[in-house]
């Protein structure tokens, strides 16, 4: 008989830790919502950006936007594989302890990231922060609030091909094959291309809101029959002090007024 009620009372028991761990497991909906977590106290929505490791290519340029009614939209280029940009939208959902968050719908890719003040970690496939030499290199950070990105969109591209100059339309004819382009670089700050004529190379920094600038630029000497075009889009740069940017367009201009030279993205040649 006491053996019966021993064994009553262990599954009893048992009966009760297993409560225990189902309350202890239960979505932070049913819990007390007391303690602080990246959900509940960081200004999480906005863009990140960075450039991740690649296993077969130079780098994964990577943005992730993140909006308060639980979407987003990533987007990814390989650099030096594959000129294309992968837009993916869709939702995402806070793990339980309201830290990370898990982007629905990618079945290929980091999906889960760790959400810091103005950071996300990319995470591994165990949902585990990256350690070691390249740890600091799986980071996105946080671009300002209002740039959507803007300055990592001129990266995005292969090339900005000029389409049109102090308001007239750039057309390729005699001199002008292929059509002026330029190209920048995040790592060093730099921005090279072809002018019409020469190739070129120089400096750039984009500094507070959409200001940027130019320098140190060089060219080749080649002569051409007709170097209109070159000389008006070697000024430009010498000129522009703002820019604006988004998918489909690169536009720059000097305070603000008329624009003074209009890109589309170009694949490269």
């Amino acid at each position: 008989m006491r053996t019966q009620i021993a064994i009553v009372t262990l599954i009893a028991a048992a009966f009760s830790l297993t409560g225990c761990f189902s309350k202890a497991a239960a979505p932070m909906a049913n819990r007390t919502a007391t303690q602080h977590t990246s959900e509940n106290s960081l200004d999480w929505y906005g863009s990140y950006a960075g450039v991740v490791p690649c296993a077969d290519c130079a780098g994964i340029e990577t943005l992730i936007t993140l909006n308060k009614d639980l979407s987003y939209q990533l987007r990814t280029r390989y650099l030096g594989k594959d000129d294309r940009v992968f837009e993916r939208q869709g939702t995402f959902v806070w793990e339980e302890n309201g830290n990370v968050i898990y982007l629905k719908g990618l079945s290929e890719g980091p999906n889960r990231y760790h959400v810091g003040e103005n950071l996300l970690f990319q995470l591994d496939k165990q949902g585990k922060r990256i350690t070691g030499d390249l740890a600091e290199n799986y980071i996105l950070r946080k671009v300002a609030d209002g740039d959507d990105g803007a300055p990592y969109k001129l990266f995005l591209p292969s090339q900005w091909g000029l389409t049109e100059l102090m308001g007239k339309q750039v057309d390729q004819g005699p001199g002008i094959d292929p059509l002026p382009w330029m190209k920048f670089e995040r790592e060093g700050g730099r921005v090279y291309g072809f002018s019409g004529c020469n190739r070129f190379t120089g400096a750039f920094e984009v500094t507070a809101g959409t200001r940027i600038r130019f320098s140190k630029m060089a060219m080749t000497k080649k002569a051409c029959p007709d170097m209109n075009v070159e000389m008006d889009f070697m000024r430009v740069l010498e000129t522009a002090d703002s820019y604006h940017v988004d998918d489909q367009e690169l536009i720059l201009y000097r305070a603000r007024m008329a624009p003074l030279a209009r890109f589309r993205p170009v694949a490269e040649k």
